[in-house]
Parts: C-alpha cells; structure tokens; sequence
C-alpha cells in the first residue's frame, strides 16, 4: 500500500480491470516507412510458423507466444527448429525467453543474451 492509500485509507490492490487495452490503431504511427516491423504472434501448432518465417525473410522482427505449444513438446521442437533455420538462413538471430516466447530476427539483427540494467 502507498502512503497516500495509508492516509486517506484507498484500497491500493491492483485488478486486470485497473488496465486499459489500448487500440494501436487510434495512434499516428508514422508514414509507414519503417525499414522493419516487429509482428506479435501466437503459435497454436506448426502451421502458425508459415507468417512468421514470410515476415522473418521479409526483414521483419518476430516476437512469438509459444505458451499453447508447453505440452506438446515435439511439436515446440519442430517449430524451433523451423525457426532457427529460417534465421540462419537470412543471417538473423533466435533465443527462447523463457518458457513461452521465441524472438525472431531478420538479417543483421542480433539478440544480446545480456540483460540492461545488469552490472
């Protein structure tokens, strides 16, 4: 609990309600000349990989949710790999963060394993 929520006795517990979605769309994002786009994806099965390699070899960056792929671990092996390959073939880069998401890049993007704010 904050000190204003001490004082003036507000409940400081935070809810998903607390949080608004925000509708991207609303926003002037530029002229749409960006040399690279970062694409959010979810990967349900191996099929879902098919976008994210056209956009990998298109120059874009991917930042893939594979939480439905935990239990199927043959096939988050298979996705995997199609991944890497198709980042080894355009010279980008693959890490898995965590359990539940690949980063995908394109051609001379690198991933640093190194976190920020790290000494």
């Amino acid at each position: 609990m904050g000190l204003m929520s001490k004082v003036i006795g507000v409940d400081d517990s935070r809810s998903t309600a607390d949080y608004v979605d925000l509708d991207l769309d609303a926003f002037d994002t530029g002229n749409g000349d960006a040399a690279m786009n970062v694409h959010v994806a979810e990967i349900h099965d191996q099929r879902d990989t098919i976008e994210i390699k056209d956009a990998v070899y298109d120059g874009d960056l991917v930042i893939a949710d594979i939480t439905r792929l935990r239990t199927e671990d043959r096939t988050v092996e298979h996705v995997i790999d199609e991944l890497r390959q198709v980042a080894k073939e355009v010279d980008g880069d693959i890490v898995q963060k965590g359990e539940d998401q690949l980063i995908v890049t394109p051609t001379g993007v690198g991933i640093s394993r190194r976190k920020l704010g790290k000494h």
